[in-house]
């Protein structure tokens, strides 16, 4: 899916996304981008209004931290939300929405 121009989206402003039957968090930090599921899976509040930091974001009502490589809890990384590739092509953005990526193996990121 295309999302925009990465020259558009700006560092500390996340978009969020409708994805197929959720919304998802767009990340820009340090050039890179990376694509959550945007809803914290303890009560539901929306991850892109929470603050990011060193690649984890913190949820907004109760503060459980996700990190933008691979959607694992801080806390616990055994927990994890939904992350997706994400690609610039030509200075486009593109998210791929089709398949949630849980684990990227050998310390590779998994989405972004």
């Amino acid at each position: 899916m295309k999302v925009g121009r990465a020259e558009d989206i700006a560092e500390e402003n996340p978009r969020v996304l409708q994805g197929p039957g959720k919304s998802i968090a767009l990340f820009r930090v340090g050039g890179d981008f990376f694509a959550i599921d945007d809803m914290c899976p303890h009560a539901g509040a929306s991850l892109s209004g929470g603050p990011v930091e060193e690649g984890i974001v913190t949820c907004p009502w109760h503060y459980w931290r996700f990190r933008l490589k691979d959607g694992a809890w801080a806390d616990n990384p055994k927990i994890k939300i939904g992350c997706y590739p994400v690609t610039v092509q030509n200075g486009d953005v593109f998210v791929d929405v089709s398949n949630p990526k849980h684990d990227a193996g050998a310390g590779k990121p998994a989405c972004g």
